[in-house]
């Protein structure tokens, strides 16, 4: 079982779930909790081997296991249901957002809408080349200086400092194992990505990326032409974590649209008060 964290407000607010992306945990969300909490009941995950799931004795069963975006997912959906909600609105940040698109691959049922925060829907040259380097030297470097680099590459500007200090503070708590599983997860991004961009999702799903997302803008916004149940939102000044960048940006337009897809005389949550 996942470290989670329910923040309940009442039986008649829908749930939503935060997912952080890779190498971070659910304290990337501390910009949304009080607006969130103001809307909706809000349940913060940490992932496999993140945040303080890394220090919870159940998570030793995945010591010896493959991780795969389909085992991640599973893990979510365990701790969805272990905190009683039957449906819930996903809000994700970088690859966070691949495990949402696999969650609603998985069980549609449980998803009411989505949040893409610096959605990862292709992996183009200098992505590849990234990866590429660091499968050739992760064994001889020290994984915080590829996680350093990547960071760099990813959110360039100085105006993406803050963004690119939080994610490598909190890799730096990931221990080597946990990272080079997750790190073979790159293996199988171009397989899902291309079959996720032949395939929309069923959910209502809104992506908020940043203007200066240099390296995932230009794929979201030829796929959400190509779409018809999805929407896209470009904040000006925000690099890849617009919920970092600009916080009280994101919660404006993701609450709104949120609000628009929920439905508060039917709860989600079958309590645990």
């Amino acid at each position: 079982m996942l470290y989670t964290k329910p923040f309940y407000n009442s039986p008649d607010k829908d749930w939503v779930v935060f997912i952080h992306g890779a190498g971070g945990s659910s304290s990337i969300w501390f910009r949304q909790l009080k607006d969130y909490q103001e809307n909706f009941n809000v349940l913060l995950v940490d992932l496999r081997g993140h945040g303080k799931s890394k220090e919870m004795s159940t998570m030793k069963k995945y010591y010896k296991e493959k991780y795969s975006f389909k085992t991640v997912s599973k893990d979510v959906l365990e701790a969805v249901r272990e905190n009683k909600i039957e449906k819930a609105h996903f809000v994700g940040v970088s690859l966070g957002t691949i495990i949402i698109r696999t969650i609603a691959e998985m069980e549609p049922e449980i998803v009411k809408s989505a949040v893409m925060c610096g959605a990862i829907t292709r992996l183009d040259i200098r992505s590849r080349v990234l990866v590429w380097l660091g499968h050739t030297f992760k064994k001889i470097v020290p994984f915080i200086w590829l996680y350093k680099l990547f960071a760099w590459v990813i959110m360039p500007k100085k105006n993406h400092e803050e963004s690119r200090s939080l994610f490598v503070q909190d890799a730096k708590n990931l221990a080597r194992k946990e990272f080079l599983k997750w790190f073979k997860l790159t293996y199988d991004v171009n397989p899902l990505l291309r079959y996720f961009k032949e395939k929309e999702m069923e959910p209502p799903t809104l992506y908020i990326m940043g203007e200066e997302d240099h390296m995932f803008l230009p794929p979201v916004k030829k796929m959400v032409e190509e779409f018809e149940r999805s929407e896209l939102e470009i904040v000006a000044g925000s690099g890849h974590v617009v919920n970092i960048d600009n916080p009280k940006k994101f919660n404006e337009i993701s609450i709104a649209f949120l609000k628009r897809h929920a439905q508060e005389t039917t709860p989600s949550y079958a309590g645990l008060m």
